[in-house]
């Protein structure tokens, strides 16, 4: 193998994992978008009183 096929072979190394980064980056940042627009649907991180019984919480004390 002469010298410039191995400084090609080295250079496209090179490319290939810096597209792999690229590409895992960019693949983490669509999953993180998705995640909050189903949290966002599913209305998750805010308590919701829809499904307690009637009167639940009325007879509460907070004088301690």
């Amino acid at each position: 193998m002469d010298m410039m096929a191995m400084v090609s072979t080295m250079l496209a190394a090179q490319q290939g994992a810096l597209q792999s980064n690229v590409a895992a980056t960019v693949m983490k940042q669509n999953m993180d978008a998705e995640k909050s627009a189903v949290l966002t649907i599913l209305g998750a991180g805010q308590p919701s009183l829809a499904n307690v019984g009637a009167g639940v919480g009325n007879n509460l004390n907070i004088t301690a």
